[in-house]
């Protein structure tokens, strides 16, 4: 596997890998033949990730930790760097939140989105400019329809995205000149957090279903992953500073 595809001899970072999304990036990566380190808070989804990924022949490597904290942020990819001896593309998918309305949105709401989200985003991109500035990169971040539209009771979870998007833009001007892509995915997938939100709101969820045009959910890997495998990839070499909608046309307005 790590000899062939797109992304042969690259080596990527996945934050929240664990599951949903992230699980899905990785697994697409890893097809297209990339080492991939996955990291998360918890350690037995990540240790069945990189069981997964070896089963596929690829080289994976768990980095357990919290994104939101600089130090972790730093030993995640010092410890990929120390693994694969290079690191070439960073994905940062890693968040958490509480959906509210505005007027209920605590400070505590508000502080869980912007450090786990928006600083660990931060956190890690800086973490990872020394080793992408050797060879260039690419780094894809994670923003969202619902900061894009203003869906009602993500007003954290809004903020923070949005401050991600901004974060991607200030960040492709600034190190373009290392030969480092720095893009922004919106997606719209069966993530478990999806699964929760059908759960809990069965008619707003119809509704999302409804306001989609290709009439489905995408999947983590297969619509979500492979979207990330492909920007990465030398194919999309000339893409930087970019907000890529993925959510099936929800967003057409």
């Amino acid at each position: 596997m790590t000899g062939l595809g797109r992304l042969a001899g690259r080596v990527a970072l996945v934050t929240g890998a664990g599951q949903g999304i992230g699980r899905g990036i990785a697994h697409a990566l890893a097809r297209e033949g990339a080492g991939v380190a996955v990291s998360g808070r918890r350690v037995d989804p990540l240790d069945t990730v990189v069981k997964e990924l070896t089963a596929l022949g690829a080289s994976a490597l768990a980095v357990p930790g919290d994104v939101g904290v600089r130090a972790d942020a730093d030993r995640m990819v010092a410890q990929t760097v120390a693994e694969f001896g290079a690191l070439d593309i960073l994905v940062n998918n890693a968040q958490s939140s509480v959906q509210v309305r505005l007027e209920d949105t605590t400070d505590a709401d508000v502080e869980l989105a912007w450090r786990s989200g928006a600083l660990g985003t931060l956190y890690c991109m800086q973490a990872c400019l020394p080793h992408l500035k050797e060879r260039g990169g690419s780094i894809v971040n994670f923003g969202s329809s619902t900061g894009v539209r203003g869906d009602t009771t993500f007003g954290s979870y809004a903020m923070a995205k949005e401050a991600i998007r901004g974060l991607s833009r200030v960040a492709a001007r600034e190190w373009g000149r290392y030969g480092i892509r720095v893009n922004v995915i919106c997606p719209t997938a069966m993530s478990p957090a999806a699964e929760e939100y059908r759960e809990a709101n069965p008619e707003r969820f119809a509704m999302v279903m409804r306001e989609i045009p290709l009439g489905r959910f995408g999947d983590p890997e297969t619509d979500i992953g492979r979207a990330v495998a492909a920007l990465v990839s030398d194919d999309m070499s000339y893409l930087t500073g970019a907000t890529l909608m993925l959510g099936g046309g929800r967003e057409v307005q």
